[in-house]
């Protein structure tokens, strides 16, 4: 096996710290798991010793390590943010497809439907496409 390139030095207050996350049993299992990883590479333990006590992949192995000599432990511990995708109405137009759903339906129409508002969401050129389905979250945001 290659050397390992991220080498996990903790001190006292981290082995500690992290010590008493695992004894709480509180947090995430994701975070749980990163903590054992460390506390094991910082004792010396080999990635495969770790990948077979923990049943973890190598790869969140030398993620967890990379992470915690790049930016600490801390940000070892946590997930990256994850950005989604960027709705495809304002706030602004969500307020206006809201304030529609309340007037009169239109001409033939007993009142509005989901998929109505949709087409009205593309007609007044707010998107290319609007599903029916996202209609439904209109309503929750908040």
């Amino acid at each position: 096996m290659p050397a390992i390139k991220y080498r996990v030095m903790l001190t006292d207050d981290e082995v500690e710290m992290l010590e008493a996350l695992l004894r709480k049993g509180k947090s995430a299992a994701r975070k749980q798991t990163r903590a054992r990883i460390l506390l094991k590479a910082a004792a010396g333990s080999k990635d495969a010793q770790i990948m077979e006590a923990l049943a973890v992949s190598a790869t969140m192995i030398y993620n967890t390590r990379q992470k915690c000599v790049e930016e600490g432990v801390e940000a070892a511990l946590q997930d990256r943010p994850r950005p989604g995708k960027a709705p495809k109405l304002s706030d602004k137009q969500c307020a206006q497809i809201i304030a529609i759903a309340c007037t009169p339906a239109p001409a033939g129409h007993d009142h509005w439907t989901l998929r109505l508002l949709a087409d009205k969401v593309v007609q007044l050129g707010y998107a290319e496409s609007f599903s029916h389905e996202t209609v439904t979250a209109l309503k929750k945001t908040p």
